[in-house]
């Protein structure tokens, strides 16, 4: 009787952790309300920085394709190991035919229309055309997500809920409502803090994502609190199955 009194002593905050209160897992974009109005959006041009590997394809209306193709060259052709034009350390680019130009903090627009003004002063192409398009966007994805790591994107463009999507999405013990993001522009460092669970959400400068940013999800307090709670549990266990096997060597013993 007594051993029985002793496991009930021992059973009884295990019932009780148990039975804790169950918090709702707050969804994204929680706010966010049907409208008939159609809203402008706006997503910012990226601006090339140092490491970036961008394509240039070059075309024009010259009746001699393999003059545009003398521009149009991957970089591998050049001698080059990657196969793109890398913008260096100094933000510079250097195409080998038309020479060195000042890439970092331009959007891939403005580089072209440098390109395409050297190609029309240097009177080879006619009506020359440039599309730049780059090669290693990639953004990283950390913390409670389905799956983390580095994401390629196809494309330059991709905002924070494409990220978390590609990276399987938010469990139900990250905080999708204090999501960071940090980036590095120009040589600083960067953190912004992004609550998706909220339609302000499209209004912060972290929404749209850049090239190289890191994408940071945490844990939720209700998670170290499930985490506290396992480990009194295998302590509790732990200390219930002492109990029994020493009971039973107890009653072993006085019968012998």
């Amino acid at each position: 009787m007594k051993l029985i009194r002793l496991l009930i002593l021992f059973a009884f905050p295990v019932v009780m952790m148990s039975c804790g209160t169950t918090h709702k897992v707050p969804f994204y974009l929680e706010n966010l309300t049907d409208s008939s109005a159609v809203t402008d959006v706006k997503t910012p041009e990226v601006l090339i920085q140092p490491g970036d590997l961008l394509a240039i394809q070059v075309m024009s209306q010259s009746t001699k394709p393999e003059t545009d193709a003398l521009y149009n060259l991957p970089s591998s052709a050049t001698g080059a190991t990657e196969p793109g034009f890398l913008v260096d350390e100094k933000g510079d680019l250097y195409h080998f035919r038309l020479g060195k130009f000042h890439a970092s903090g331009l959007t891939k627009f403005e580089l072209a229309d440098q390109l395409r003004k050297k190609l029309i002063d240097s009177n080879v192409l006619v009506s020359p055309s440039v599309v730049i398009r780059f090669i290693n966007f990639k953004i990283t994805v950390l913390g409670q997500v389905g799956h983390e790591g580095v994401i390629n994107i196809q494309g330059d463009k991709a905002n924070l809920i494409d990220a978390i999507s590609l990276a399987g999405g938010i469990t139900d013990f990250g905080k999708k409502e204090n999501v960071k993001i940090v980036r590095t522009m120009n040589g600083k460092r960067q953190t912004g803090i992004v609550d998706l669970t909220n339609k302000s959400a499209f209004e912060s400068p972290f929404f749209n994502l850049v090239q190289n940013d890191l994408v940071l999800v945490e844990p939720s307090k209700q998670k170290q609190k499930d985490a506290d709670q396992s480990k009194t549990l295998q302590k509790i266990s732990f200390a219930l199955s002492f109990i029994t096997i020493a009971t039973t060597l107890s009653n072993i013993f006085i019968r012998n």
